[in-house]
């Protein structure tokens, strides 16, 4: 279901969960940049201000990678090296509003695409993040997510936290698609919204 509502409904029932804000992808000079992902910080930052004002929870995922991993293209993954632990890339975006918990991933060289859930490369075993035991803690019952990149990270956490019983949102204004074959991110919309999740306003026109 797609809806063009300006603001998603922020109560204390309810977590934004902000999707790997970081410099790698942020940054136009990141490792793995997602195109447009630094101009969506001053929506971001105005739904973390809605969600206080409203008693919603806020929390962040990172990706925390050590510097050898087989999610890393010359390890034999797919992607370049990116958001190495304790580097500039890692940072979450400088002028995004950081006010609550993070969530780190992929600290012992998974795939951390889900900020509920990581799978190692080589074996395929998923293991948990901390992400629903702190969202079950608060008492949430609904997610609405943002940031990046719509086809991989927001897909994968958006999708999990239906499974886990979230009612889940995703801001289309607030995230950006890798796009690694064109129309990923349009494909991602599409499979999100049939797993029923709202989709709150309107994508980005491709570029």
């Amino acid at each position: 279901m797609t809806t063009h509502l300006l603001d998603p409904g922020y109560d204390r029932a309810t977590a934004l969960l902000l999707i790997d804000v970081q410099n790698d992808f942020a940054d136009p000079g990141g490792a793995l940049a997602v195109t447009g992902g630094d101009a969506i910080i001053p929506l971001l930052n105005s739904q973390v201000a809605a969600a206080h004002a409203s008693g919603a929870l806020v929390a962040y995922t990172q990706d925390w990678h050590p510097a050898s991993t087989p999610h890393f293209a010359r390890d034999g993954g797919i992607w370049p090296v990116h958001c190495v632990m304790a580097t500039w890339g890692a940072e979450l975006h400088p002028n995004l509003l950081v006010d609550g918990p993070t969530i780190r991933k992929g600290t012992a060289g998974e795939d951390g695409y889900s900020g509920f859930s990581m799978r190692d490369p080589v074996t395929a075993r998923e293991s948990p993040t901390e992400l629903d035991g702190l969202l079950r803690a608060a008492r949430i019952e609904r997610v609405v997510i943002a940031g990046l990149a719509t086809d991989y990270c927001v897909r994968a956490t958006a999708l999990d936290a239906v499974r886990l019983g979230y009612r889940t949102s995703v801001l289309a204004d607030g995230i950006r698609p890798v796009d690694l074959a064109p129309g990923d991110g349009e494909r991602a919309l599409a499979e999100m919204a049939t797993a029923g999740i709202e989709v709150v306003g309107q994508p980005e026109a491709p570029q």
